[in-house]
């Protein structure tokens, strides 16, 4: 079922940041939410996930079982990268399949974040989200911090794992954009 918002507003304080917004995200395949700086774009995200709540309006669809990818990695320290991935999936084969699909050797599972370069942080955060059991995707500027190289693999996965689910993502940049093939909704 496709997620719908229906005239949702959404104020920080007295301060309105979303006002009236009706949208729907289709079932499947990559929805863009795409406006310059402050026009809402992480915010309304943070709705969908249900992190915020909707000051007036409605949205419907089945939001739940997400996984999630924040514009910080949110990684956590004390845990080694198989640690972490596994906080999302029960499956430690599944978590290094995804790693592995990532461009991440075996000699990453045991370390810690802090022993990790930017870009490798990065992309344990988005295998994370891949290898989690969910229903869709939510995508903050996933691609920060990673090289094009490793960023057009990641692509392809992401593309694969909207065959079957949503994926909703925020980002500046029109290139990220035609990488996923995705549908451009603009705040």
């Amino acid at each position: 079922m496709a997620f719908v918002l229906d005239n949702v507003s959404f104020s920080y304080l007295d301060r309105p940041v979303l006002t009236g917004i009706s949208l729907t995200i289709p079932d499947r395949g990559v929805t863009c939410l795409f406006g310059p700086s402050g026009c809402g774009k992480t915010t309304l995200l943070r709705l969908l996930l249900g992190l915020e709540t909707p000051q007036s309006g409605e949205i419907r669809g089945d939001l739940s079982l997400p996984a999630a990818v924040f514009q910080e990695n949110r990684l956590l320290p004390w845990k080694t990268v198989l640690e972490n991935m596994t906080l999302t999936t029960p499956s430690p084969d599944r978590a290094k399949d995804t790693l592995r699909a990532m461009g991440l050797d075996d000699t990453v599972f045991a370390q810690f974040p802090r022993e990790l370069s930017g870009g490798m942080r990065r992309r344990v955060a988005i295998a994370r989200a891949l290898a989690a059991d969910s229903r869709w995707l939510a995508l903050d500027e996933p691609f920060n911090g990673i090289d094009a190289q490793n960023r057009d693999g990641i692509a392809a996965l992401i593309r694969d794992y909207a065959e079957t689910r949503p994926v909703v993502l925020v980002t500046h940049h029109p290139e990220e954009i035609a990488l996923l093939d995705a549908t451009v909704l603009t705040l």
